[in-house]
């Protein structure tokens, strides 16, 4: 490893004061390998930073309590392995953390509870009293409970928004490989150790998602984690959970893994709730004008150059803002409902007093309430 990719994880590792730490269910075979993985988790925490574990393993631990060897299709059946798996999976961290001298506490999510800004708020601010209380909070998707249009649809994409969520400064995803690898016409090549920019050719070398009869996953979500991720302004860890001590090797800066680097500055959390997680309910096409203001210049989005609106939305919703292309660039949050967009659309500012009355907004999305998808 060349002195700038090490220097990179030294000062990865100085700054990670909030940790994602996410295991995968081929790892989480039986309580002697959860017990490695707690000890990892109780060195990071031995230098003073915060820790979040999210875990699969729920559906997997319910088919070896039942005996089964291959995981069933129907909804309903997975989520009765849940339900027993989840209780006996918690058993044993609470045993393990109980050991080395902490407590956990365990937070079952669904994305639903994501979307809504106020329920957002409420997992952020459980989060912090647990950390505040010393606390190690345990995540796992709410797989009892979840249907597909409640699915974060794998516990990577969650353990990266937990990410944008705690403003935590490094997610570390341990998988069952040694990292990205290169790969040239589908045979598989040497471990990348940094990746700074995550493009179309970096997610070419995920290849197909690697499915197993315990799990769901692959290297594809791995990626997508990574893109949440790095778009909010933070890194991303890569590293296989089967060798010994790997996490205690990643907090000494090894060369080992991948490392994503941050694509932005970090985003404050209401613009990153507003990229990630909130429900789009409309959409403002604008002219070349107001989408250079806003794109290039930062500016607030005047209805002067709002040039088409569609949707059913109300103020405060979340729109989707597209230049004269069509391409969307940026999201927001509204401060009209549709049908007084429309009526205002195209006009300047002293003309939306006069149509909509004297204590109105004159922009239609504030810069504050304003988020760029393209950069």
């Amino acid at each position: 490893m060349n002195a700038q990719n090490l220097e990179i994880r030294r000062e990865l590792i100085r700054q990670a004061r909030q940790v994602i730490v996410k295991a995968g269910t081929r790892l989480l075979t039986s309580q002697e390998a959860i017990a490695k993985l707690v000890d990892g988790i109780a060195a990071i925490r031995s230098r003073g930073s915060r820790v979040l574990l999210v875990t699969s393993g729920a559906v997997g631990m319910g088919m070896r309590a039942l005996e089964l060897t291959r995981r069933p299709k129907e909804l309903a059946k997975i989520q009765a392995l849940a339900a027993i798996g989840q209780s006996r999976l918690m058993s044993i961290y609470e045993e393990e953390c109980r050991k080395r001298g902490f407590r956990t506490a365990q937070l079952l999510l669904t994305a639903a509870d994501l979307r809504s800004r106020e329920r957002y708020l409420n997992v952020m601010n459980c989060i912090n009293a647990l950390w505040e209380k010393d606390v190690l909070p345990i995540v796992n998707e709410n797989d009892s409970v979840s249907v597909d249009e409640l699915k974060f649809g794998d516990n990577d994409t969650l353990a990266g928004m937990l990410a944008s969520i705690t403003d935590s400064q490094l997610t570390i995803i341990l998988t069952t490989e040694q990292g990205l690898r290169e790969r040239v016409d589908g045979v598989l090549g040497e471990r990348i150790s940094v990746v700074e920019k995550l493009d179309d050719a970096i997610r070419g070398m995920a290849g197909d998602t690697d499915n197993s009869e315990f799990s769901i996953g692959g290297m594809s979500s791995k990626l997508r984690a990574a893109d949440i991720v790095t778009a909010a302004g933070e890194y991303l860890w890569i590293a296989d959970g089967r060798v010994p001590g790997i996490l205690e090797a990643i907090f000494r800066g090894e060369d080992v893994g991948t490392v994503f680097l941050p694509r932005r500055r970090r985003m404050t959390g209401r613009k990153r709730w507003i990229t990630f997680f909130s429900k789009v309910s409309g959409a403002l096409l604008v002219d070349e004008g107001a989408a250079k203001a806003v794109r290039e210049h930062g500016r607030s989005l005047l209805p002067s150059g709002v040039r088409f609106v569609s949707g059913d939305f109300k103020r405060g919703d979340t729109v989707e803002i597209s230049g004269p292309d069509g391409v969307p660039f940026a999201r927001g949050l509204v401060n009209f409902e549709a049908s007084d967009c429309l009526r205002i659309c195209g006009r300047h500012s002293a003309e939306i007093h006069e149509i909509l009355g004297p204590n109105v907004d004159e922009e239609l999305i504030h810069r504050d309430n304003l988020t760029l998808l393209d950069q």
